[in-house]
């Protein structure tokens, strides 16, 4: 049973109940990311995520993980370019605990500048693994070119000249945009009950101000380019994008089907030719990132460098296939299948469940059910992704980036 309350002060309450489980998910979803930052405050939602669990005026930061970890649940956060979540999942007898738990550190973080200073060290040790990892790297450095000029080119967990400047009274200044109730959703999946939800929840949130801030996002322009960069590794890192379709776009379903039969399983075009035929590469995908208001399709591939250019060939080869010609029924059905069953499996527990009714009030307002995703699904024609590629796939226009031991005559030869 689906159940949505709004409080007084705009905050959406929204829950799942699942009475087959004995266990209960909890999110505090807040819509507020990366792309809200100043270039000045790059990294500084990310950073208020890490403190999240270093101590409140009622716990200290042993304290929190010890009374979670006494009743065999846990608790984590996560930042995007568009959210702070921060979630729980215990027992269901447990859940009184766990959302004064959850509301103590949302509400009550002390914020103290020796955590600050320990935890800014932590994050640019995150910084610095992650562009120790060229396979996640690429995709920062690829979307840095494609939407520069806009937030979104931002990565979510900054840069280590912002992190290093970021002190407590920034912070707390932040948190006045952070925490405004018309962009904090609270979900909950399991064995729940509302009316107890929200006996448990509403006096603790109801006592957060209104406030008048709203994000001021703008959707980028996409920027069409092609760049190497070169550093010693033993694999060339490509990524070719182009314009995808935003988390709510009418046509997104067309846009999640292409992504199935270009790259996105097993049996896709791109895996089955350029890995399976050829043995070009071990890891080549597409994929398809949904924003508010913009999205990005592409493909990723890492190739040893002698193989780029056939690579490369191979990949366009598949991109202006699906131009020249519809895609065959069986396939598309393949496809539809492959995507509606992914997606039933994917709420098959009580975290996926509240990630997705939270979600849906944030993207929709409303709940979007299985039954509607598979006519939408359903109603797909070839002719329509067909159109929907055409009108975004220019080979000419697209975005490209080479990262990895590229030489001066392939760089020439292929972005040139």
């Amino acid at each position: 049973m689906l159940r949505k309350t709004v409080l007084a002060n705009g905050i959406r309450v929204v829950t799942e109940q699942m009475p087959h489980f004995r266990s209960v998910s909890t999110g505090f979803w807040i819509n507020v990311g990366s792309r809200d930052e100043a270039d000045q405050e790059k990294g500084i939602t990310h950073f208020i995520e890490h403190m999240l669990f270093k101590g409140t005026s009622r716990r200290n930061a042993l304290e929190i993980a010890k009374q979670l970890d006494a009743v065999g649940g846990y608790a984590n956060a996560f930042t995007s370019k568009e959210n702070v979540c921060l979630h729980a999942k215990v027992l269901d007898r447990q859940l009184p605990l766990v959302v004064d738990i959850l509301t103590d550190i949302l509400l009550h973080s002390t914020y103290d500048p020796v955590e600050i200073d320990r935890e800014r060290q932590v994050i640019l040790q995150e910084i610095s693994m992650v562009e120790d990892t060229p396979d996640d790297y690429v995709h920062i450095l690829f979307q840095r070119d494609l939407f520069a000029g806009n937030p979104l080119a931002f990565p979510i967990y900054g840069e280590q000249q912002t992190v290093a400047a970021i002190q407590r009274r920034d912070i707390l200044a932040y948190l006045n945009q952070l925490l405004d109730p018309q962009r904090i959703v609270v979900a909950a999946a399991g064995r729940v009950e509302h009316e107890r939800f929200l006996d448990l929840i509403g006096p603790l949130l109801e006592q957060l101000p209104t406030t008048t801030l709203t994000p001021d996002r703008m959707p980028p322009v996409l920027r069409a380019h092609a760049t190497t960069i070169t550093k010693d590794l033993e694999q060339v890192h490509i990524c070719l994008g182009f314009e995808g379709c935003s988390q709510a776009d009418p046509d997104r379903f067309v846009g999640h089907l292409l992504n199935a039969l270009l790259g996105g399983s097993m049996s896709s075009r791109l895996f089955q030719e350029v890995r399976e035929k050829r043995g070009l590469a071990y890891s080549v995908f597409s994929f398809l990132n949904s924003h508010e208001d913009c999205g990005l399709a592409g493909v990723y591939a890492a190739v040893a460098p002698d193989l780029v250019e056939q690579a490369l060939s191979v990949i366009r080869r598949e991109l202006d296939a699906l131009i020249a010609r519809p895609i065959p029924a069986d396939e598309l059905e393949a496809a539809k299948q492959y995507l509606k069953g992914s997606i039933v499996l994917n709420t098959e527990s009580t975290d996926s469940r509240m990630n997705r009714i939270a979600k849906n009030e944030l993207t929709f307002g409303r709940f979007v059910a299985l039954e509607e995703i598979d006519a939408l699904i359903d109603a797909v024609t070839s002719e329509a992704i067909l159109a929907w590629f055409s009108a975004r796939y220019r080979p000419q226009q697209c975005a490209l980036l080479l990262f990895g031991p590229v030489s001066d005559d392939q760089a020439r030869a292929l972005t040139g």
